[in-house]
C-alpha cells in the first residue's frame, strides 16, 4: 500500500473530527502531503468517518490524478491541491464546519484578538475570506490571498479550513479554533469583547511559540 503510514495517519486525523465535535455525518476532512513525492493522501468523499480504514485513504498525485485510490477523493480534493501547491510550508489540513466557527463564517466575520489562547495559537485575529463557490480552486484561492499567517481561516457562509506543517498540528488548530470560537460567541451575548492590544497580541504569540511545551 503506497505512503500506508501517511495513509494511518490521516485515517486517524479524520476519525478524531466527529471525536472532537468538529463534524456532523459525512461532512468535513482531512488531509497531509508526502514532502518527497509531493503526492497528498486525503479522505474519500461520503464515506462515514467511523467506517474509515488507511486503505480507504485517496492517495492523488499534486496535479489531482489518482496514484492509489480505491474510492472517489473528498469533493474538496481541488481546495487542498491548490493550498498546497501555493503553501510550500503547508503539510497537513483540516475542513470543518464546526458550529461556533461556523456561527461567525455565516456573518462574514473574523473572529478577534480578544483571548490570550487566540493570541498563544492564532498569532492575532482570524480571518474570514469572502464567499466563493464550491467545487473547484475558488476556495483555495481564497484561503492562501487571505489566510496570512494564520494557521485558520474561515469562509464566509461556509465553514473552516486549518493548516499546518503537518495534519497533527492542522488538527489542533482546529480544535483550538472551535473552542475560542466558542468562548467569544458567549462573550459576545453579554456584551463586547474587550481587543488585546496589537504589540500584546504579538508578544504573547512570540513567547508562546519559543517557550511552550517541551522543545
Amino acid at each position: 500500500m503506497i505512503l500506508a503510514g501517511l495513509r494511518e495517519t490521516v485515517c486517524e486525523a479524520n476519525r478524531e473530527l466527529p471525536r472532537q465535535g468538529l463534524v456532523t455525518m459525512t461532512n468535513g476532512n482531512a488531509s497531509a502531503r508526502d514532502p518527497e513525492t509531493g503526492c497528498i493522501v486525503i479522505k474519500p468523499s461520503g464515506v462515514p468517518f467511523e467506517a474509515l480504514k488507511p486503505r480507504d485513504m485517496c492517495v492523488l498525485a499534486p496535479d489531482g490524478d489518482p496514484v492509489d485510490a480505491l474510492l472517489k477523493p473528498s469533493v474538496d480534493a481541488a481546495t487542498h491541491l491548490y493550498v498546497y501547491r501555493h503553501l510550500p510550508g503547508v503539510n497537513g489540513i483540516i475542513h470543518t464546519h464546526s458550529n461556533y466557527a461556523a456561527s461567525f463564517a455565516a456573518l462574514g466575520a473574523p473572529i478577534p484578538a480578544v483571548l490570550t489562547a487566540i493570541c498563544d495559537e492564532f498569532g492575532g485575529p482570524i480571518p474570514c475570506a469572502p464567499y466563493c463557490q464550491v467545487g473547484e480552486e475558488e476556495i483555495g484561492r481564497a484561503i492562501v490571498e487571505h489566510i496570512g499567517g494564520c494557521p485558520a481561516i474561515l469562509l464566509a457562509n461556509h465553514g473552516a479550513f486549518t493548516v499546518g506543517p503537518d495534519v497533527s498540528s492542522a488538527l489542533k488548530a482546529a480544535v483550538m479554533l472551535e473552542d475560542v470560537a466558542k468562548t467569544v460567541h458567549l462573550a459576545l451575548l453579554r456584551g463586547t469583547p474587550i481587543p488585546i492590544p496589537p504589540e500584546e497580541v504579538e508578544r504573547a504569540h512570540r513567547r508562546y511559540v519559543d517557550k511552550y511545551g517541551q522543545g
